[in-house]
C-alpha cells in the first residue's frame, strides 16, 4: 500500500507532465519532449553507468547490500544492465510496464537486507535516484549544452519517479533542484568508501569479458570515462590515479565526443535504448502488463 501511496503523490504533483485523472495503463508516463525522455533516450549515457552506479556504491550501504546479495566476479556488469532495464522501461514504458518491472524490483530488494542495511530504506532510494539524475545531467552538458535552470528543476521533478515509483515516500525527495544541490554535495561529503566499495568498482572496471585482450581498448575509455565524471572527493577514496596527463585524455576524448557523437542519426544515437525496449517489451507484453498493472 505504501508504494501505491507514495507513487501516487508523484502523479498527482504533476511531475510526471501528466495527470492522474482518467489514464489508462496502457498511457506512458512522460511525454517526448519531457527531458527525461530527451536526455535519457541517448545512447552514450551506457558509457557513464559506470560512473552512477559506483557514486551509488560508494554509499556503505548500499555498497554492502550489493556485495552481499547481487555481486558476482562472473557477471561484474549484471547490475549495470539490470539499471539500464529498469530506468528505460520508467522513463519510456507505458504505465503499467513501468509499475509491473518496478514491482519485481522492489520485490528483490525486500529481500535484501542485513546487518545496518536494507535495500528498500528511503534514504538509499534517494541516493539511487540523485545520482543518475546528477550523472545525466553531467554528460548531457559535456555533449550537448547547458541547460537551463528552468530546464534543470523540470528535469529533476520528472526524475523523482526513480524514487517514488519503488516506495520512496514523496516529501523524502530534496523538494527543489536547489535543495537538490544542497543535500547532494552534503552526501558526497558524508560518504566513505568501503571495502565493498572497492571490490565491486574492481569488477566494474576490470571485467572479466569475452574477448579479452580485444576489449581492452573499449575497456580503457570506459575506466578513463568513470574517473573523469567522478566527483574529486570520491575519486580521492577509491584511490584512482588522476594526474595531469589523465585529465587532458578524458579533455580529449569528451572533446572528440562533444564533435561527433551529436552528428550521429537519431536512430543510431537511440539504438541501446531501442534494444533493451525492444527486449523487455518481449517480456512485459503490453496486455499483459495492464492486466497486471
Amino acid at each position: 500500500m505504501t508504494q501505491v501511496v507514495t507513487y501516487n503523490a508523484f502523479m498527482a504533483s504533476g511531475s510526471s507532465g501528466r495527470s492522474d485523472d482518467g489514464r489508462s495503463p496502457n498511457d506512458d508516463l512522460f511525454h517526448d519532449e519531457d527531458l527525461i525522455r530527451v536526455i535519457g533516450r541517448e545512447g552514450f549515457l551506457i558509457a557513464a553507468g559506470g560512473a552512477a552506479s559506483l557514486l551509488q556504491t560508494a554509499h556503505p550501504k548500499i555498497a554492502q547490500g550489493v556485495y552481499d546479495h547481487s555481486y558476482t566476479a562472473e557477471d561484474p556488469l549484471g547490475r549495470l544492465r539490470g539499471t539500464m532495464q529498469w530506468v528505460y522501461v520508467v522513463g519510456f514504458g507505458s504505465r503499467a510496464q513501468a509499475e509491473r518491472l518496478s514491482d519485481v524490483v522492489r520485490r528483490m530488494h525486500d529481500r535484501v537486507t542485513g546487518p545496518g542495511y536494507a535495500a528498500g530504506e528511503p534514504e538509499l532510494q534517494v541516493w539511487v535516484a540523485a545520482t543518475l539524475f546528477a550523472t545525466a545531467v553531467q554528460v548531457y552538458e559535456l555533449i550537448f549544452r547547458r541547460l537551463s535552470p528552468e530546464e534543470l528543476a523540470a528535469y529533476y521533478e520528472q526524475s523523482k519517479i526513480y524514487a517514488t515509483i519503488l516506495g520512496c515516500p514523496y516529501a523524502m525527495m530534496p523538494a527543489t533542484y536547489a535543495d537538490f544541490r544542497d543535500y547532494y554535495a552534503g552526501t558526497l561529503a558524508s560518504l566513505r568508501i568501503s571495502e565493498a566499495s572497492r571490490a565491486i568498482a574492481h569488477q566494474v572496471l576490470h571485467p572479466k569479458l569475452p574477448g579479452g585482450p580485444l576489449n581492452a581498448p573499449a575497456l580503457a575509455a570506459i575506466r578513463l570515462i568513470t574517473a573523469g565524471l567522478m566527483p574529486e572527493e570520491i575519486r580521492d577514496q577509491y584511490g584512482w590515479r588522476w594526474n595531469r596527463s589523465r585529465r587532458a585524455r578524458f579533455r580529449l576524448l569528451m572533446a572528440t565526443v562533444r564533435l561527433t557523437y551529436p552528428r550521429l542519426p537519431l536512430r543510431v544515437r537511440t539504438l541501446p535504448r531501442d534494444r533493451y525496449l525492444k527486449a523487455l517489451r518481449e517480456r512485459l507484453p503490453q496486455s499483459s502488463a495492464a492486466a497486471n498493472g
